[in-house]
């Protein structure tokens, strides 16, 4: 039962998901890494819940900033293909 009731809670959890743009997906992933990641390091440190926050903090700002890269890196992209095609 308790399978059951994980494997469902995923599926609802993967589907919310689905319509958030790449931006929102990578925001969330780095918040729910570091937010992990922090209340890991605040249990060891005596206030997970701090540790939690902060980390969920910092997993933001870098979750946005692997975003920003990799726009710009999309961009690259596009210009570069667009030029290539203007040489034929």
């Amino acid at each position: 039962m308790k399978k059951l009731l994980l494997l469902g809670t995923a599926t609802v959890l993967l589907a919310a998901c689905a319509d958030m743009t790449p931006t929102q997906q990578r925001a969330l992933t780095g918040t729910a890494a570091g937010a992990g990641v922090g209340a890991v390091a605040g249990a060891i440190g005596g206030n997970a819940g701090l540790g939690a926050a902060a980390g969920a903090g910092a997993g933001l700002l870098g979750g946005l900033l692997v975003d920003r890269s990799r726009q710009a890196q999309d961009q690259a992209f596009r210009q570069g293909f667009a030029s290539g095609q203007q040489s034929r």
